[in-house]
């Protein structure tokens, strides 16, 4: 009988169905890093979403056969420790292939349009006192013939892109930074930061991906342009962004994702207050339909790998 251990069950508002083969299953709704080893000692099926599985814990989990992830980033596992112990690793891939490029869509729309700050206009008053019908305070920019740079083309990043092309956009996609070689239908990095007036990030953390925004970065950017990130916090040197924003070196940023979450200590963005900047709380991926279809695929990917055909393995 297979013994599952779900450590971070309230990250998720919709049910799981349980799985067609014998097993006792746990839930925690949440687990700090110090509590996952006592939780998970029995464990062959380990369920996680954001903690950090490294040495310490896996060296001490001796039952353990699979980690599935409730996600598809995986730098919060030590994978190399994985492989060495042979305990599996998959992630679930695809589910917020609509709710994310909607979540993009709608902070794009939001600053090309400084929808925030005109709200902020009319609750201090500023339409009621104004001598016209209308305010154009600050610049409106339409999507339709602007361009919107996709950095990391994955599904995700393919999905944002058809939302931009059916806003009429004109869509360039982003060779890696460092590239020797320019892959047919891209361009270089650099090129596609200095045409965009969009840049929206879609790539996976890694040491190459690292602060892959930083100064110099934003410096090449337009100064009318704005970016996105409902990536991964660490592709973005936040210290750098917070200069970029209060320099105008950039017209506005929107970000779902920060370098720690949550932000227990703060973060430099948090303390901006500018009209020009949107912070949402890693939601980008969190709609219902999306939440169910993960769900669904999770035990899907539990039954495959006791069936022994095992899919959506990363080691």
């Amino acid at each position: 009988m297979e013994q599952i251990v779900f450590l971070e069950r309230n990250t998720f508002r919709v049910d799981f169905r349980p799985p067609r083969f014998a097993h006792e299953w746990v839930d925690f709704g949440e687990t700090s890093p110090n509590q996952i080893v006592e939780r998970a000692q029995t464990a062959t099926i380990l369920i996680c979403n954001k903690l950090p599985l490294g040495e310490r814990e896996l060296s001490q989990l001796r039952a353990l056969k699979l980690i599935a992830v409730a996600a598809t980033g995986i730098d919060n596992i030590d994978l190399n420790c994985c492989r060495s112990r042979g305990i599996a690793v998959c992630n679930t891939r695809d589910y917020a292939e609509h709710s994310l490029p909607e979540h993009v869509l709608a902070l794009i729309l939001a600053l090309r349009r400084n929808l925030f700050s005109y709200r902020e206009d009319v609750k201090q008053g500023a339409w009621q006192r104004a001598n016209q019908f209308t305010l154009i305070d600050y610049p409106i920019h339409d999507l339709y013939g602007s361009k919107a740079g996709i950095v990391g083309y994955g599904a995700l990043g393919k999905a944002v892109a058809r939302l931009a092309q059916a806003v009429g956009m004109e869509v360039l996609i982003s060779e890696r930074k460092a590239a020797q070689t320019i892959r047919e239908g891209r361009l270089p990095f650099s090129e596609v930061l200095e045409l965009s007036d969009v840049i929206t990030l879609h790539c996976p953390l890694s040491e190459d991906t690292r602060n892959l925004f930083a100064e110099e970065e934003f410096r090449m950017m337009k100064r009318g342009a704005v970016l996105i990130n409902t990536a991964r916090g660490g592709l973005v040197k936040e210290e750098a962004l917070a200069y970029a924003l209060r320099s105008n070196l950039i017209a506005g940023a929107a970000i779902d994702v920060l370098s720690k979450e949550p932000p227990r200590e703060g973060n430099i963005l948090l303390d901006l207050d500018l009209p020009n900047l949107i912070v949402t709380p890693h939601i980008a991926w969190a709609s219902r339909e999306a939440m169910q279809t993960l769900a669904d695929q999770l035990v899907d990917n539990l039954e495959a790998f006791v069936q022994g055909t095992p899919r959506n393995l990363v080691t």
